[in-house]
C-alpha cells in the first residue's frame, strides 16, 4: 500500500499578510511582460495596487521552471511569473515587480506592501485561517530527489538522512508519516538542494515539480528517484514511494 501526499496550490491575496522585502521589477512592450507573452484585454479588470503602476508579487526563490533566475532583478519567465504577468496585464499593468520573501513568512501571514504571492503554496486549513487563497490552479504530490546513483525506496528512506524545507507540507509528511531516523530541516530551497550536492543529507524531499526542475538544472547530478502518489483514502496506512524519474516525467508531462 502507498500514502497519497497530493494537494492543490493557489495563491494568496494581499489583504492578510505582513515583513521586510527585497525587490525587482521588470517592464513589458505591449504584447510582452518579460520574456512571457500576455492576453485578455488589458486593464479589463481593475484594482488597486499595493503599488502604483505595477504588480507587486512575492515569491520565494531559486523555483526553477516557475521562476527561472536566481534573485528578483533576473525574473523574467517561468510558470508562476508568466501567470503574474498575465494577471498585471488584464489589470492594466506593464510591470512586475517581484519579490523574494522566506517561504515560511508568506504561510504566515508575516509579508506586507504586496498584491498576491506565487509559490506553489499548498493550500490547507491551518493557512486558510491567516491568509486568503484563490481557487486552486495546479496540484502536485511530493517528490523525492537523490545524487545520481543513491538507491532509495519506501523502507530504506527510513534509514537515511533527508532534508525538507521549512514550513511546507512536505516537511510536515515526512515528519509525521515517513518518520526516517534523520531529518534536517532548511529555511530556503537553495539550502536544501545545496546540503544534497555537498552530501551533507541523502534525500530531498520537496514538491514534484519542484525537484524535476532542480534535477533538470543539475547537469544529471541529481535525479528524481519516485514520488508519494495519490490514493484513496482506505488506502492511506504506510508510506511508499513510485517511479523513476524518467516513468515519472513521461507522466507529469502527458
Amino acid at each position: 500500500m502507498k500514502i497519497s501526499r497530493k494537494v492543490q496550490r493557489g495563491f494568496i491575496h494581499a489583504t492578510l499578510v505582513s515583513a521586510a522585502l527585497a525587490l525587482g521589477s521588470i517592464s513589458a512592450s505591449a504584447d510582452t511582460i518579460g520574456k512571457c507573452e500576455v492576453t485578455g484585454t488589458k486593464g479589463e479588470s481593475t484594482f488597486k495596487a499595493a503599488q502604483a503602476g505595477q504588480l507587486t508579487v512575492v515569491t520565494n526563490l531559486p523555483s526553477p521552471g516557475w521562476w527561472n533566475g536566481d534573485t528578483a532583478e533576473t525574473i523574467a519567465d517561468g510558470y508562476e511569473y508568466c501567470f503574474a504577468a498575465n494577471i498585471a496585464h488584464r489589470a492594466g499593468f506593464d510591470k512586475v515587480n517581484v519579490v523574494n520573501v522566506p517561504f515560511d513568512a508568506i504561510v504566515a501571514a508575516r509579508v506586507k506592501d504586496f498584491d498576491l504571492a506565487l509559490a506553489q503554496i499548498s493550500i490547507t486549513d491551518a493557512r486558510k485561517k491567516v491568509v486568503d487563497f484563490s481557487i486552486p490552479y495546479f496540484s502536485s504530490d511530493i517528490g523525492v530527489v537523490v545524487k545520481k546513483g543513491t538507491t532509495v525506496n519506501s523502507e530504506s528512506i527510513k534509514q537515511m538522512r533527508v532534508g525538507v524545507k521549512q514550513a511546507t507540507t512536505g516537511a510536515q509528511f515526512i515528519t509525521d508519516k515517513v518518520k526516517p531516523a534523520s531529518v534536517k530541516v532548511f529555511p530556503d530551497s537553495a539550502g536544501l538542494f545545496a546540503a544534497l550536492m555537498a552530501g551533507q543529507i541523502d534525500v530531498a524531499v520537496h514538491d514534484t515539480s519542484i525537484v524535476l526542475g532542480q534535477a533538470a538544472q543539475s547537469k544529471g547530478k541529481l535525479e528524481v528517484a519516485g514520488q508519494y502518489l495519490e490514493l484513496p483514502p482506505k488506502d492511506r496506512t504506510c508510506s511508499g514511494l513510485r517511479l523513476r524519474a524518467d516513468e515519472l516525467a513521461r507522466r507529469l508531462i502527458s
